[in-house]
This record gives C-alpha cells, structure tokens and sequence, in this order.
C-alpha cells in the first residue's frame, strides 16, 4: 500500500484533473435529474394523498442510472464513445447528436470544465493527502448545487443534509478546523440566514429566500468553521449584487425578479475554503 501512494503521489494532480473530468460528466446527470426525480416524488405522494392515478409518463422509472442518456431531440441513445467528457463533444460529436444533428447545449462540455478546474485547483492547493480528497468531494457537492439552484431554485436535501453532517465529521477527523469552529459554523450559518428570512418577512410579508439556502451556508460552516461566515456572506452578497445589475443593464433580469442565492453561496463557499485564511488575515490587516 505504502509503494502505491507513493507511486500515486507524483501523479496526484492529473490524475485528480482526470478524476474530475469523469466526475463532471456524472454532475451534469445529477443536475438534470435530482430535480425530475424530486418532481416525481412529490407528484407521487400528491396522486396517493388524492388516491388518483398517475399517468403512463409518470410510472417510467427514473433514477440516476436509468434510463439511459438520450438525446432530449430524438431521444438517439447516447453510445459509451459519445459519453467520453470533452473529447466526444469537441472531436466526435462536435457539438451536434449523431442521430438527428440537433445541436448538444454547451453546458454539458462546461460543467466538465469546470469541475476539472476546480479539481486541479483542489489538489494543487492541498497536495496528496486526505484533506484534498475531502476538499474533492465539498467542491463536487457545490458544483451540483450551484446549476440545480441556478435553473430551479432549488437546493435539494438529499445534498445538503448530508453534506453538513459531512462536513462536521470531516473536522472531527483533523480536516480544516477544529471541531467547535465547525459547530458553530454550521449553526451560525444556518441561524443568520434565519434571522434574515424572517426580519424580511415580517417588514414586507414576502419570502426574500428558501430554507435550502440555510441549510447550505451551514454545510458551508460545517466545513470550512465559523470564521469564514463573515467573509461567506460578504462575497456572496457582492457577487450577487454585481450580477443581477449586470443582467439588468443586459435586460435579461428586473431588479424585483427573484434570483437564486445558492450560487453565490456556494462560490464564496468555495473561496473561503481554500483561501479563507488569507483572506481573513487580509481583511483584518486592513481594520
């Protein structure tokens, strides 16, 4: 075992950006199902509680294996060599199905990116060691929650329940923090926005935010300790500022549209994490 970590060792980086890669093909079947299994599920128990019938559609099982990858046009059946993350998009398929050529949206190819990114990043930052593989596993989570919440508003429990308690055992293991600042993080993470949800309701009788964001900003808080939460929310905060005027002046948003806040979240999540500590050092140097 000891030779083969070591032989591991001077291949982390690749082979963590390979990893990744085939990580981010499985994301974008998460991103597009979590949600159709979710709908499913509650359209379930809505048809038991009124004992109707659900239609024929309904029935078709749909799990995150089955059925298989089709095109959403012709419904062609996805080939292993077209499933193959960024080569088959950009050598074989070249943007287009095979079947009736429509072409394939460019998220899947950027999802991939980006998770091979972040992945390089991880273990670039960490080096070879379990904190890197922990780091691994947060940032994938994030990745799914970003794009499920950026098209449906939606951040799902089956992500974030578990990522909090992960998060805790991460840190009771000697992962980023202590176990108390993880503790505390995940419960200040989760009373603030809270706090917020309800003062906002009280003042306007409108909901500014959904339960999921809570219960994101403690997974976050659950991982990288209470003293990122100020900086958590400040660059969440500002990063959502910026791109909701930047789509206002575009005029792809009304300032008064509700917007997602889980991307930001789970960007700044991201940030604090790795360079939480410079950042904290940072900002105080400057108080």
């Amino acid at each position: 075992m000891t030779e083969l970590l070591t032989s591991i060792e001077p291949i982390f980086l690749p082979l963590v950006v390979v990893l990744s890669l085939m990580i981010g093909s499985f994301l974008n079947v998460v991103i597009y199902r979590l949600p159709l299994m979710m709908e499913r599920a509650w359209r379930k128990e809505a048809v038991e509680y009124l004992d109707q019938v659900l239609g024929d559609d309904e029935k078709t099982p749909m799990t995150l294996s089955v059925p298989r990858s089709a095109c959403p046009h012709c419904q062609h059946s996805i080939r292993w060599y077209e499933n193959i993350p960024l080569f088959s998009y950009l050598l074989i398929l070249k943007g287009r199905c095979s079947s009736c050529a429509k072409p394939i949206s460019l998220r899947y190819p950027l999802v991939e990116l980006l998770t091979a990114s972040v992945g390089g990043v991880v273990a670039y930052h960490f080096g070879f060691s379990l904190t890197a593989v922990a780091a691994l596993l947060f940032s994938y989570a994030l990745i799914a929650l970003l794009y499920i919440d950026a098209d449906h508003q939606l951040l799902p429990d089956s992500i974030t329940l578990p990522l909090i308690w992960l998060g805790l055992l991460v840190n009771w293991a000697g992962g980023f923090v202590s176990l108390d600042a993880a503790l505390w993080g995940a419960v200040i993470g989760y009373l603030s926005l809270w706090s917020v949800y309800w003062l906002f309701k009280l003042l306007t009788g409108k909901e500014g935010m959904g339960y999921g964001d809570f219960k994101l900003l403690a997974a976050i808080g659950a991982w990288a300790g209470i003293q990122v939460m100020p900086g958590v929310i400040l660059i969440s905060s500002l990063v959502g500022v910026v791109f909701a005027v930047g789509q206002s002046i575009v005029g792809k948003r009304d300032l008064k549209s509700a917007m997602p806040f889980g991307p930001f979240l789970a960007i700044a999540g991201w940030i604090m994490l790795i360079w939480g500590g410079q950042i904290n050092s940072w900002y105080l140097s400057l108080l």
